[in-house]
């Protein structure tokens, strides 16, 4: 055994140091060959200096080292792994490790000038996608995050910076090339703007140069912004020129465009929905010549898509189908919109600008129906309020029945007087009759929404017209009747169709008539505290000789003041709202009158002459605010008290008991006997005749 021992011994030992001596041998050739090298990289990478000598002169000796090394590495390692190898061993295979590392860095130097050279070679030949993987290839080389030693030497910043340039240079001339294939251009002039994309027909050459942009992560933004802002928003928001030629240009196939770049509000040149659809169409069917398919998954119109869909879907719908919407009934029943976006959208997938899951057409499709009703009930009751908001004054007549109504209906409709109405409320009441129209042959759904807004109508004009018309109602008389009578029209229209479903008749019917005589009763009040500020100049405190000037000039102002009441009301109000507003009004102009009087303590002549002819101008003027002059005796209830008290005021004291007869007489009617005492005293000297007159009126 141990003779066996002693031979195995020997010949590890002369395994060893055969290793040794080829350690030493290649560390020679290769420290040799480095140096060879380095003089080459320096003058290359670094000194910029021509070099008689290739790539080729030292890739072969480079290989074969490589290769050697490798082999001979690998038998060092197994050498150490022993567990008897030696000190000296162990550092052998240290030293070579190092010695192998820096010949990995050679190799990757010399493979790199070698990539330089073939990218040279590549882009003579105009081999663009050849090009762009040999920088892919290079990149990956000088980038390679487990490489620190390469970064150390001196010619690794001037590497990187040729790579730099040649990645730069690659993408230039790729985008040049790119664009002499896919032209697009625009032109503006004072008012118009034209834009021209043109595509070539070369798919081979187009798919080399797509290709090498994509794997080259070329920014594509600008062109889908071009395509988004001189295309298709174009085509969604504006009256569009489109032609696609293809045939005239042997080499391309072309698509223009040409718009105003005028703002336009008008509404009648928006495109019609199914325009900017076919109008889509064609701008995509040209720009699918440049759609290549990089790989099963990767196209151009996906890369637009990203770019472009979110803004592209919004336009279509904010500024093409929500104004698409059918605006009534018939529209909607004729419509073909939910089939021509379902249709649309199918396209998009089909050119695969969509996918299977964009789903933001179809969703809006399926909405059409509730969309439209929104709007159909928008739409009615945005008529609605802008006809009450038109003016008042701008009035009809309305005869006894409501318009329309015949037959059997007419028979058993309530009677509504003849007066004036504003043409808006006709206008209102012929709305909301077409919206019952409407009802008819309307599916439940809509019908229900449709009874629903005519309820929004009449309870919006509750609070819209006292509101908007405010300062008109509280200032303007002829305003507040109309407005009265308006409101009065719309309760008797409402009544009359109660069978129709409108909801809470009765509520609505009360509370449009107590909106109406609200209204009015105000207009009354200012108009009675107008009279009766204009009579606090009616003072007979200080009428000692004569009446004077003031009281005759306040009684006329104020019979002005109801004769231009009678103007503006006397052909608005049904005659009896008219007469009995107005004989109020009288009623309460002649009693202050009255009390006026009957409050002077002493009325000599000339003073109750002129109040006799004061008494008279009312008396003959008050008759003609009326219609008819005698309605002033139903009217006026003061007006025999005003008669009366005329014939006081010039009567003698045989006459007044005579008229008084003991609590018989006419004047028992109107006066209580404390007046007719108190204008006695007030008229009269006192004398036995007086007392004696006095004595009778009990």
């Amino acid at each position: 055994m141990s003779l066996i021992r002693e031979i195995v011994d020997i010949v590890k030992e002369n395994k060893t140091v055969d290793v040794r001596k080829n350690v030493q041998r290649l560390t020679s050739e290769i420290r040799k060959f480095q140096d060879k090298v380095r003089g080459f990289v320096t003058n290359k990478y670094e000194d910029f200096l021509t070099d008689l000598d290739c790539y080729e002169n030292y890739q072969g000796d480079c290989e074969t080292l490589f290769a050697e090394t490798n082999e001979l590495l690998k038998s060092v390692e197994e050498e150490v792994q022993m567990k008897m190898a030696s000190e000296e061993l162990q550092k052998c295979h240290e030293e070579f490790q190092e010695i192998a590392q820096g010949l990995r860095v050679t190799h990757k130097i010399l493979k790199i000038d070698e990539l330089f050279g073939a990218i040279e070679m590549a882009k003579c030949a105009d081999e663009h996608l050849t090009v762009m993987n040999l920088i892919c290839e290079l990149r990956s080389l000088i980038q390679d995050p487990t490489d620190g030693i390469f970064k150390q030497f001196g010619c690794y910043e001037n590497i990187k910076i040729r790579y730099h340039l040649e990645n730069e240079s690659m993408l230039h001339n790729l985008k040049l090339k790119f664009e002499s294939l896919v032209q697009m251009k625009e032109k503006t002039f004072q008012n118009m703007k034209c834009v021209t994309v043109k595509i070539t027909k070369e798919e081979e050459e187009l798919r080399e140069i797509i290709t090498a942009l994509i794997s080259a992560k070329y920014n594509s933004r600008k062109m889908c912004e071009f395509l988004m802002e001189n295309v298709f928003r174009p085509v969604i928001m504006k009256p569009v020129s489109v032609e696609v030629d293809m045939e005239k240009d042997p080499q391309f196939v072309c698509l223009q465009l040409s718009f105003s770049t005028k703002e336009c509000d008008d509404e009648d040149l928006r495109p019609n929905y199914k325009t900017i659809f076919q109008h889509i169409r064609s701008a995509f069917t040209c720009l699918s010549h440049m759609n290549i398919a990089i790989s099963d998954t990767e196209c151009i119109f996906k890369i637009l898509r990203e770019y472009m869909k979110e803004t592209f879907t919004k336009l279509i719908i904010s500024e093409c189908l929500d104004n698409s919407i059918p605006e009534n009934m018939i529209e909607m029943n004729e419509s073909t919109l939910v089939a021509d976006i379902t249709e649309f959208n199918t396209f998009l997938v089909e050119v695969l600008f969509f996918t299977e899951e964009d789903r933001e057409f179809l969703d809006y499709a399926e909405k059409i129906e509730l969309l439209f009703r929104n709007r159909f009930f928008r739409n009615i009751l945005d008529n609605a309020v802008d006809i009450m908001r038109k003016d008042l004054h701008d009035m009809v007549p309305v005869a006894e029945k409501l318009s329309g109504a015949t037959g059997g209906e007419a028979a058993t409709s309530a009677i509504f007087p003849n007066c004036m109405v504003s043409k808006s409320t006709v206008e209102l009441i012929y709305l909301m009759e077409r919206v019952l129209k409407e009802i008819e042959g309307s599916e439940a759904k809509v019908a229900q929404g449709l009874l629903s807004t005519i309820s929004i109508i009449l309870d919006r004009y509750l609070t819209e017209m006292p509101t908007y018309h405010a300062k008109l109602l509280l200032n303007i008389p002829q305003q507040t009747a109309l407005f009265h009578n308006n409101c009065m029209y719309l309760a008797y229209w409402i009544t009359k169709n109660h069978s129709k479903g409108i909801e809470t008749v009765l509520v609505m019917v009360k509370s449009l008539q107590h909106l109406g005589s609200e209204q009015f009763l105000s207009q009354i009040k200012n108009q009675r505290s107008q009279l009766m500020e204009i009579l606090r100049g009616f003072d007979l405190s200080d009428c000692v000789s004569d009446l004077g000037l003031e009281p005759p000039k306040v009684v006329r102002q104020c019979l002005r003041q109801l004769d231009l009441l009678k103007n503006v009301w006397q052909t608005i109000l049904p005659d009896v709202v008219y007469n009995k507003t107005m004989g109020n009004l009288l009623n309460e102009f002649c009693n202050e009158l009255i009390r006026r009087i009957l409050l002077v303590e002493d009325l000599p002549s000339a003073v109750s002459n002129g109040l006799v002819d004061v008494c008279t101008t009312i008396l003959e003027r008050a008759p003609g605010i009326f219609q008819d002059p005698l309605e002033i005796n139903v009217a006026v209830k003061s007006w025999t008290k005003l008669q009366q008290l005329k014939m006081i005021l010039g009567a003698s004291l045989a006459e007044i008991t005579d008229q008084w007869a003991s609590g018989k007489g006419p004047l028992t009617l109107s006066f209580k006997a404390e007046e007719v005492k108190h204008l006695i005293r007030a008229l009269f000297q006192n004398t036995n005749r007086r007392a004696i007159a006095l004595n009778s009126i009990v």
